[in-house]
């Protein structure tokens, strides 16, 4: 058995996917043949009005099926604010995400992948992300899913505000997707990554290798890989390394490429 497996975010080719030289029902193909992943992670704005579309999920997930490839999540986003300060609109959020837990089950991921954005003070945005996240939580347990917050911006950045957050839900089925890259609070606050990655490890059902540039050795110029893999692998981590390349210069091929073999190599050493 492999120390970690590698997966395959669907953002990682989100630059064809909105220029239309992908197909999103052509994602599991590109991992598999491409690539030589057998494991992937959905974005759902790549087939937004298709979340209660049978037929196109059943396609979709024959693709997968055919080709032995493994749908772990769907990454969600433009639902409502989860801490939305007014909280009908945080209900509506929450019914929002239904649509993607429903097909989250049809594809047998294990999670969807949420957002914590809120305003107002940091305690009272620790209230109301608490709070929808707790509902959604509750809703994803009937259909045998977790709830995973990333952190992706704002106070959801502040690995110990979510942490807090997390801690305040409660819930054994909501936990995090720690992104090796998102820890940038506001424009002129960053988050220490590394300490980031370690205090959200503990609630972690999945990890998000963020890449976005390669020197000459094929490291990471942004992230220190072997010290932060080194960080997730302490913890106890086993499960899916997710690639999610953003980067501009190498384009998505080659930057999906890069990542798969930074991973390999520190797998194998």
């Amino acid at each position: 058995m492999p120390l970690f497996e590698i997966s395959l975010a669907e953002w990682s080719l989100h630059r064809s996917l909105f220029t239309r030289r992908l197909r999103h029902l052509d994602f599991p193909r590109v991992a598999k043949e491409d690539y030589g992943i057998e494991a992937i992670e959905l974005v759902n704005r790549f087939f937004k009005d298709k979340a209660r579309d049978r037929k196109h999920l059943a396609e979709f997930k024959k693709r997968a099926d055919d080709l032995g490839v493994r749908i772990l999540l769907i990454m969600c986003d433009d639902e409502g604010d989860l801490g939305d300060a007014v909280e009908a609109r945080r209900k509506h959020a929450v019914e929002n995400h239904i649509q993607w837990l429903e097909a989250a089950k049809f594809f047998g991921c294990h999670s969807i992948r949420v957002n914590a954005r809120s305003t107002g003070s940091y305690a009272e945005q620790l209230e109301r992300a608490a709070d929808g996240l707790h509902r959604l939580a509750e809703a994803a347990v009937k259909y045998d899913l977790h709830v995973l917050v990333e952190n992706h911006g704002g106070l959801s950045s502040d690995a110990s505000w979510l942490v807090s957050v997390i801690k305040r839900v409660g819930l054994p089925n909501c936990g995090t997707l720690p992104d090796f890259g998102n820890f940038k609070i506001s424009l002129r606050k960053e988050y220490d990554r590394y300490l980031g990655v370690a205090e959200m490890m503990p609630f972690a059902k999945g990890v998000s290798a963020k890449s976005q540039s390669f020197d000459t050795n094929g490291n990471e110029t942004r992230t220190d890989y072997p010290r932060m893999m080194k960080i997730v692998l302490d913890a106890g981590y086993r499960g899916y390394f997710g690639i999610e390349y953003s980067g501009l210069r190498m384009g998505e091929a080659n930057g999906v490429r890069a990542t798969k073999r930074l991973l390999e190599r520190i797998r194998d050493a």
